[in-house]
């Protein structure tokens, strides 16, 4: 192949011409994101039921969906809550190859079948299905110095959510307010006055509030000789507070009516009161845009922005919109810090190649093959359907010190054999493409044997590890293919004939460089002689360090992924069970302005009455957005210092008791959760809800007594104090007094009921009936409420219901159709997730009849953590089966596998020495054990891998020549420690810009960099010296069959006059005893 294009240099640039067209198109079409979307698909089923509790949500609504929905194909888990504000959901997670479409159809089909089981009232408002991610993608708040709320509320209800709901991406928006409603808002007293009762009223309005299609004057069939048609319109639904106080409740024989209005206040409100918004302290109109299960975040956020700027030519009065929360800029700006390394990288690549190759034109080879391999990557990442997100980002700033390794190790032959044998550059690259090809695709495929197995991992570790797999292999293919292309015709085109001693007639820095490489190049060959003569005492010292490698290895915390400091921070605040939503505001103020004061903080948004945890009067959360990185580079203002001021001022400022306000860092992948630990305690004996309380309680306690755990706490609603109504049916029907009545009386004067729609500006609003706040809130005013007996006359509450105080619970929650509690936990600092994962279960696993479910990361870092070791084998048995295959040798290959230890032995040497680093001065980053130590050290081990076979191919091709194996080890070494030395520095130098990397995703950076980094430098400090080592052992152990030394001499490129030479080089520097020992060992 490589004399091929040598001979057609135009053929091999138009195929890489073709490459580049590829991959520029291709990065003009491809997404960007900070991560692979890596959630499965996801349903949420959400129904209301307004003024029921969280078991009547349970037991009616959700129970009966729930158990429906087990069967649906694909269904990986799912969880339920309710809670009391008469709102609950179920969630259906499938596994990831489950296609999203036909999953929809058959949940659609399934909720059908159950619709008609649901009480009436959630029949009304419906059962809501979405697959939006339960994450926000960005709020979008509505400001204004002069509009009232509630009609900004309502603008943007009819106006702005059904035009992002249109957005390509969007899943869902949730407006955190509600649009206009007509409020009847009824006194009790007044009802009782005239002997009327809450049905009634809702009866009144259900009759006189009705549409009326009248039809048409002279519609057909029409009598004969009409001659016009008109339509004909009716009064019937009414529109205004005025229309609806006319409606009569009752009619008097005496000709005096009850008009609505003599017992209601009818106004223009709002259609929920629960939630609110503030920015910076004052009021807003805020929505939450989530993603769809396949939006791409940068490219949505985007689009809402341009929708929105459209949308504000025509905002009322002084209305403005911003965009205060938006997790698109911390990827935006992630992706593009990762090219500002791809660029560093490139750069110190070029100056290595510069000071071992010390000519332009050599270096000017290598430097036009990177990036055309590159864009062939990109060009691969569309095929796949992937994008540009920062694995794929990594995967690219690796692979350059991979992709020139192989230009590297191409020009350097050429080099090397004109300045040698003084060949003119056509003949010398033909030359050393016959030495080096097989090491090329050799190389070649041992790496793409290391990497395809990450993408066998299955769930969302699966996607992250497929992504950066793909990325290398598309483009390591990429590299080899142009080496034995694009690389020798370059060579045999550009390069000028040079005379022998090349590198001795330098001067200056590269005279000094060349004198210091050789002598350092002699004292290795002495020492690799020596190494030779003492293989025993080696293998003691290997052995030793492998040890070394697995006990450090079991030191290593484990994590799923670093935590970064994304620019925004999250705030869950959450009062005592029963506080109003008056205390919740109050408390929410102060919690704002403590935010603000905080150096660092730019801006906080907050949202009263609902939180990721669950809604309710005492709930709240915020979103605190810090400064550009560019502001915060002083000690202290990075997001996990702030995070810590603002719990610690939260807790301290006395504003919450038995409650709790705490600051937490988003995950790095939001779509799986918030990351720390995550998990729901089942109960799978049904001991009922107090012994699971008493059980989770029992749990929390034993956790915050661990040095192991940080904050660890109940996540969602507490118990809280309920008033229980008990009703005297006896005594009920004695007077003739119906259920219904008394469900009518309850649900609409302390519910709200929802009666029927008026037409508002174009619009079908809702019609509520309510009693007046100021009726209900005391037991006393519940009960004097009346009710019709059997003879029609008003009878309070109180002949038929009494009432008392008792706890009860205001969520409920299932998972996997088992009562459960979800629990959310951090694992100090110096503590391993995965122990921390491990010391829950134990706890668990003694109490009797409990189990743990893991969510969110916790349980992708469960699922992932199982097949580690299992891949960890797997690459290396794959590694050595290619190997096997290529030198037609069971033997060979395990020279290669012995070297993979040696890298793995640099990763973790250099995680703990920088852990132990950080601890040592007090500084807070922690390395883990999680996805990224797991791609550094493949990437290592294959490149280790690299490097030995560069030795171990020309070792066995001199030792087909009749050399021995210590004279063919050595003289390969001789040979290839130039170029591994080279392509080994550059690749360090290459990933120096991810080990210091700060600013946005810094935390990925030097996670991969640190592992990357240490495993190169200590991999190829060892494997320089140990793999002839290695390949002696292997050949003195297992003998070359007659059929493999016939097959190695009928494919070596080496004559038996260049074996001579070869070996004769490395033999100088050696003394007279070490060349005996050397040539009599057989």
């Amino acid at each position: 192949m490589a004399k091929f294009f040598i001979d057609r240099p135009v053929f091999a640039w138009v195929i890489s011409l073709f490459i580049i067209l590829a991959g520029v198109l291709a990065i003009r079409k491809l997404p960007v994101s900070q991560y692979p979307s890596v959630a499965a698909p996801t349903f949420n089923l959400t129904a209301t039921y307004p003024g029921a509790s969280a078991q009547v949500m349970e037991d009616s609504v959700l129970a009966v969906i729930e158990r429906n929905m087990n069967g649906v194909e694909g269904l990986d888990y799912m969880s339920t809550s309710a809670d009391s504000s008469g709102s609950g959901s179920v969630t259906l997670t499938f596994t990831p190859d489950t296609d999203e479409n036909v999953a929809q159809l058959e949940v659609n089909n399934k909720l059908n079948e159950v619709l008609s089981s649901l009480p009436a009232t959630v029949q009304q408002y419906g059962v809501n299905v979405s697959k939006s991610r339960s994450n926000f993608l960005m709020v979008v708040a509505l400001s204004s110095q002069t509009q009232d709320l509630e009609e900004m509320a309502d603008y943007a209800k009819r106006n702005i959510v059904p035009e992002l709901q249109r957005v390509e991406g969007v899943g869902a928006v949730r407006l955190f307010a509600a649009e206009r409603a007509m409020r009847i808002w009824v006194d009790p007293q007044k009802l009782q006055n005239f002997n009327l009762s809450f049905a009634d009223v809702s009866s009144a309005i259900s009759a006189q509030n009705v549409q009326i299609s009248a039809g048409s004057l002279g519609s057909l069939p029409a009598s004969q000789g009409q001659t016009i048609t008109a339509t004909i319109t009716a009064d019937g639904q009414l529109s205004t507070p005025e229309e609806f106080g006319n409606i009569i409740l009752r009619s008097n024989t005496n000709g005096a009516n009850v008009y609505l209005r003599d017992v209601a206040k009818i106004e223009l409100g709002s259609e929920d009161y629960s939630a609110s918004t503030r920015l910076n302290g004052k009021p807003t109109v805020g929505m939450a845009v989530m993603l769809s299960n396949s939006g791409n975040a940068t490219a949505t956020a985007a689009l809402v922005k341009e929708r929105m700027a459209k949308l504000e030519q025509y905002f009322p009065g002084d209305v403005t919109w911003s965009a205060p929360y938006d997790t698109s800029t911390f990827v935006e700006i992630s992706i593009e810090q990762v090219v500002h390394t791809l660029v560093e990288a490139m750069v110190l690549v070029f100056i290595v190649m510069f000071v071992f190759l010390q000519n332009i034109r050599y270096t000017l080879i290598p430097t036009i093959v990177v990036p055309i391999s590159l864009l062939g990557g990109f060009a691969g990442i569309y095929y796949f359907g992937m994008s540009i997100n920062v694995l794929t980002m990594f995967a690219m700033v690796l692979v350059i010190g991979i992709v020139v390794d192989d230009a590297i190790v191409v020009v350097e032959n050429v080099e090397r054999i004109m300045s040698e044998e003084g060949l003119p550059p056509r003949e010398a690259t033909h030359k050393a493409m016959g030495q080096i090809s097989g090491a090329v695709v050799g190389i070649t495929a041992v790496l793409i044997s290391v990497f395809v197995p990450l993408a066998m991992f299955s769930g969302a570790t699966g996607k992250i590890y497929q992504q950066f797999a793909i990325t290398m292999v598309i483009s390591i293919a990429f590299s080899a293919f142009l080496a034995l292309s694009l690389t020798p015709a370059l060579c045999a085109s550009l390069l000028k004939p040079i005379e022998k001693g090349h590198h001795e007639e330098k001067t200056g820095f590269f005279g000094w460089f060349n004198r210091k490489f050789t002598a350092g190049n002699k004292r290795y060959e002495g020492w690799v002689a020596a190494l030779l003569h003492r293989a025993g005492r080696m293998l003691i010292v290997y052995l030793a360090l492998v040890a070394a490698a697995g006990l450090l290895y079991t030191r290593i915390p484990s994590s799923f992924l670093p935590s970064e400091d994304q620019g925004n921070l999250m705030v869950s605040i959450q009062l005592p069970a029963g506080a109003t939503k008056e205390r919740t505001d109050q408390t929410l103020l102060a919690v704002e302005q403590i935010a603000q004061n905080t150096p660092g903080v730019k801006d906080v948004f907050t949202v009263s009455g609902f939180s990721f945890s669950g809604s309710g009067q005492n709930m709240a959360m915020g979103f605190v957005i810090l400064k550009n990185w560019d502001e915060r580079k002083g000690p202290g203002e990075d997001a996990a210092s702030i995070t810590q001021k603002l719990t610690g001022a939260f807790m301290a400022s006395g504003l919450i008791r038995d409650g709790f306000a705490i600051a937490v860092n988003p995950p790095p992948i939001r779509e799986l959760g918030n990351g720390g630990l995550e998990f729901y305690l089942q109960d799978r004996n049904s001991r009922g809800h107090q012994a699971l309380v008493e059980a989770r309680n029992k749990l929390i306690a034993e956790m915050r007594k661990n040095p192991m755990f940080g904050d660890t706490r109940a996540a969602g609603l507490e118990d809280a104090p309920q008033l229980k109504l008990t009703i005297d049916r006896a005594a009920a029907a004695a007077q003739g007094i119906s259920m219904s009545s008394i469900r009518s009386t309850l649900g609409s004067a302390l519910g709200g009921a929802y009666v029927n729609d008026f037409p508002n500006s174009g619009r079908l609003q809702k019609v509520y009936v309510q009693a007046v706040p100021q009726s209900r809130m005391q037991a006393e005013q519940i009960l004097a409420m009346t009710v019709p007996n059997g003879q029609g006359v008003a009878v309070p509450l109180s002949t038929v219901v009494s009432a008392s105080w008792e706890t009860g619970m205001e969520q409920s929650t299932r998972f996997n159709g088992y009562p459960a509690m979800s629990i959310s936990g951090a694992v100090k600092s110096g503590f391993s997730s995965g122990d921390a994962m491990a010391e829950v279960e134990r706890i668990v696993s003694q109490m009797d009849g409990y189990s743990v479910e893991w969510a969110g990361e916790s349980r992708q870092q469960a699922s992932g953590s199982s097949q580690r070791t299992m891949l960890y084998g797997f690459v290396l048995l794959a590694t050595f089966l290619v190997l096997a295959a290529l030198y037609e040798s069971w033997s060979i290959p395990a020279a290669v596998i012995l070297v993979a230890p040696l890298g793995f032995l640099g990763v973790v040497v250099g995680v703990f020495g920088r852990n132990l680093f950080n601890g040592v001065f007090h500084i807070r980053e922690v390395f883990f054990n999680d996805i990224y130590f797991m791609v550094g050290m493949i990437t290592v081990v294959g490149l280790s891998a690299k490097n030995a076979i560069l030795i171990i191919e020309f070792a066995k091709d001199l030792q087909a020549q009749g050399k021995s194996a210590m004279e063919s080890a050595l003289a390969a070494a001789h040979l290839r420690f130039r170029p591994i030395l080279m392509t080994s520095f550059a690749f360090i130098l290459g990933v120096v810009p991810l080990y210091i990397a700060s600013g946005a995703s810094s935390a990925s950076q030097r996670a991969i960099g640190t592992t990357v980094f240490w495993g190169m430098s200590v991999g190829t400090l060892l494997s320089v010296f140990l793999v002839p080592l290695f390949y002696v052992l292997v050949r003195k152990l297992s003998k070359p069959s007659q059929h493999e030394t016939e097959m190695a001499a009928a494919h070596t490129n080496i004559s038996p006059e260049q074996a001579e030479l070869y070996v004769a080089a490395a033999e100088q520097g050696l003394s007279e005893e070490e060349k005996r020992d050397l040539h009599n060992d057989q």
